[in-house]
């Protein structure tokens, strides 16, 4: 009998311990992977990504109005009307409440209202045509972005040096980027410093960001576009303005590649998990070029319009 009832307490003390880790990494385990949501929307570095913050806050208090007061209403209507309430009333015959009518319809409406205009006056004034207003000496800095397979290509045509999977800005100054596809439509993000927008072939869109401070941040293809999809990423390296001058007088005299209508077709060639690396030189007149088609596009999905001696090779 002594041995069955130790027995029994060592089993109930197993389950204790049990419960308790299951608790404990119930808990741990997201804090763990939300620990690697670093540098997200929610942390901007720039005055659109802050305005976008704003927006995506706004919006989630007042979609609480409905959502934390009804979640607190079914709690309520569970908790009075158990079986053990003998106060709760039972109404088998109600059917219909004008007043109740009122409320479910009401709130909603108010709240997409709300939503609305705030998604309204939101969207004109984050117009990403819209020059940022600055306080910078310098004007603000051209940069051409073109999304390749699988790369992004970033031209300084004012500076006439180009780099790839590696973006060098001022802080402190606005960026104005004029934004198109040589290949499939993709995404261009930074989330740290706002607003994505869409890059198209023999399209050209543009977009206007700061970074307030020097730092590195990440940037990202937020589009599907084929077998290297997951390596289209690029850091944008936010220094000072002497540190932007010294980094572009460095890359003139670095002696690297020459970013010409050769040296674009050896880039257009289909690659993944492309390290950082500059051309020390840049033809500016490419990126209309490649706007206006006068250039052909990369094999993406559609091998038969690949350029002359672009062969897809894929990632697998």
């Amino acid at each position: 009998m002594e041995s069955s009832a130790a027995d029994a307490r060592d089993n109930i003390r197993s389950r204790c311990r049990l419960r308790t880790v299951s608790r404990v990494l119930v808990v741990l385990v997201p804090a763990a992977a939300l620990g690697g949501c670093a540098g997200g929307v929610l942390q901007p570095k720039g005055p659109i990504g802050a305005a976008n913050a704003k927006i995506l806050l706004d919006a989630v208090g007042i979609m609480s109005v409905i959502v934390v007061p009804t979640i607190v209403g079914l709690v309520a209507i569970g908790w009075w009307f158990r079986a053990s309430n003998t106060r709760a009333r039972y109404q088998p015959r109600f059917v219909y409440s004008g007043r109740l009518e009122i409320i479910v319809w009401s709130i909603p409406l108010l709240v997409i209202m709300f939503l609305g205009g705030l998604t309204w006056i939101g969207s004109h004034e984050l117009d990403p045509f819209v020059p940022i207003a600055s306080n910078a000496k310098d004007p603000p800095l051209e940069v051409q972005v073109i999304s390749l397979d699988w790369k992004w290509l970033f031209i300084y045509p004012q500076q006439r040096v180009a780099s790839v999977n590696e973006l060098v800005i001022p802080a402190g100054t606005p960026v104005h980027f004029f934004l198109t596809s040589a290949s499939v439509m993709n995404q261009f993000f930074v989330p740290q410093l706002g607003s994505m927008i869409a890059t198209m072939n023999g399209m050209q869109t543009q977009l206007h960001l700061q970074a307030d401070r020097p730092g590195s941040y990440y940037g990202l293809s937020a589009q599907f576009s084929g077998d290297g999809f997951s390596g289209m990423h690029f850091t944008v390296r936010a220094v000072s303005q002497d540190d932007f001058e010294h980094w572009v007088a460095a890359t003139q005299q670095s002696g690297g590649p020459v970013l010409d209508r050769n040296g674009y077709f050896d880039l257009l060639r289909e690659s993944c998990d492309v390290k950082p690396f500059t051309y020390h030189s840049a033809d500016p007149a490419l990126f209309a070029a490649i706007v206006k088609r006068n250039l052909p596009p990369g094999p993406g999905p559609y091998v038969g319009r690949a350029g002359p001696g672009v062969r897809p090779i894929g990632c697998g």
